[in-house]
């Protein structure tokens, strides 16, 4: 099944971002890999493609996960919980209905 990961970013985040980024990427990429990530991208705090200093607001991330439980326990692991660029993670069953 499909499920939503939304994190909202702490105010102020954008360095702390930056430094745990990699670590982030490298386990979206993994799940690109296993072919079970839809789509993945950050919130920009400001109406641009690179909001430079405003930084973001938060992510979404669309992956695919056996369970809720598997979704929720993968989504608290993420390096942006660990460095503190994330104050809360929401994780919500999703059901794709377009592009079909």
């Amino acid at each position: 099944m499909l499920y939503a990961i939304i994190g909202q970013d702490v105010p102020d985040s954008l360095e702390t971002r930056l430094t745990a980024r990699p670590a982030h990427v490298a386990r979206l990429q993994a799940l690109q890999d296993e072919g079970r990530l839809i789509l993945a991208g950050p919130f920009p705090v400001v109406d641009a493609l690179d909001p430079a200093t405003a930084g973001f607001s938060g992510s979404l991330i669309v992956a695919e996960f056996a369970t809720l439980p598997e979704a929720e326990t993968w989504a608290q692991a993420d390096p942006y919980m660990s460095a503190g660029v994330y104050a809360q993670v929401m994780v919500k069953p999703f059901r794709k209905t377009f592009p079909a």
